[in-house]
């Protein structure tokens, strides 16, 4: 069995140097797990990069195969890799892209929230932040906005329903930020869905992604956490998400029900 295509690169090296350094002693897997109190899949699993290799095996490797502390210091690179942030580089291409395709759950998408419901997302962050950093990313955000005018590029968004609710602002802030919507829905490159509340287990519940076309026909997805950003160009991963979001959108509503639910919702407020 071939390692995962997504188990960290750094398993995948230092598993294979474990099985070229014991092939390299003569030593066969069983011995190795017999010696380190293992079994036998386990240390293939480690060698195969499908498991983290332990300290304790590379501590055992390392002396039975004679390597001189080199297979037991590769521990320290298997730690975690520091969150990277890809926002740059996912605004970057953005602002090339020909066809955007944008799920949101719990809040309005960036380029479609108002300045002053942006205002309030951007005064709330936490850890604060100064009110000349607030202003200068609420700028940055309108800035972003100008893409809409981009009529050779297509734009479509999913909203779900609790990002409709979720009050940010208070209720007139809110209704603005919705009466916004629809109004930007009425651009011809640009579609907005609503996805409601109560349709039980779809794909929608697992989390808010980016799709962007290039020029080029290039794909790709981006997403956000509390503390990083994944930006990836692999076939396998973007087309999972694309299939995730033709989901979604069966689910949607279409854009003329959209429209009609966003006006219901502020009329509520």
């Amino acid at each position: 069995m071939e390692a995962r295509p997504d188990a960290p690169m750094a398993w995948r090296l230092c598993g294979n140097q474990i099985k070229l350094w014991r092939q390299a002693a003569g030593v066969s897997r069983e011995e190795l797990a017999a010696e380190a109190g293992y079994g036998v899949e386990a240390v293939r699993s480690m060698e195969m990069g499908r498991r983290r290799p332990s300290q304790h095996l590379l501590q055992v490797a390392d002396s039975m195969f004679g390597a001189g502390g080199k297979l037991e210091s590769t521990h320290q690179y298997l730690e975690p890799d520091r969150a990277l942030v890809r926002t740059a580089e996912y605004m970057a291409l953005e602002a090339e892209a020909i066809a955007m395709h944008w799920y949101e759950v719990l809040l309005i998408p960036g380029l479609l929230q108002t300045e002053e419901y942006a205002r309030v997302l951007m005064a709330n962050h936490c850890p604060p932040v100064s009110d000349e950093t607030v202003e200068t990313r609420v700028v940055a955000r309108l800035e972003r906005q100008e893409l809409l005018k981009k009529t050779t590029t297509l734009f479509s968004f999913v909203i779900h329903e609790a990002a409709l609710r979720s009050l940010v602002g208070g209720p007139e802030v809110m209704k603005r930020q919705l009466n916004h919507l629809v109004e930007v829905g009425e651009l011809r490159n640009v579609s907005i869905q609503v996805l409601p509340n109560g349709l039980g287990a779809t794909p929608g519940l697992q989390g808010a992604f980016v799709l962007l076309e290039t020029a080029e026909h290039k794909q790709y997805c981006y997403g956000e956490t509390q503390v990083s950003s994944m930006l990836h160009a692999d076939p396998e991963r973007v087309s999972a998400l694309m299939k995730r979001h033709a989901m979604i959108r069966m689910h949607a509503l279409n854009e003329v029900e959209s429209a009609r639910f966003i006006r219901g919702v502020a009329e509520e407020l």
